[in-house]
């Protein structure tokens, strides 16, 4: 089964720690996090291409997940 980004974000996290103690930068932290909204938003373009297809998708993510 594909791993979810949410998946992704916590196994990248674990290699910086314990599971009480986090030892990143905060630059590294916030790589991570993009890199991490960016593979969700592939995850629900992807899904909304599988329900009603490719414009349909992209205008959905826009509309609802993107900030002006």
């Amino acid at each position: 089964m594909k791993q979810t980004s949410i998946e992704w974000l916590k196994k990248e996290l674990e290699e910086y720690g314990s599971s009480s103690h986090l030892n990143l930068d905060w630059k590294t932290f916030d790589e991570l996090i993009e890199q991490a909204k960016e593979m969700h938003k592939q995850e629900i373009i992807d899904a909304a291409e599988r329900w009603k297809g490719t414009d349909f998708a992209e205008k959905y993510y826009n509309e609802t997940f993107k900030k002006d």
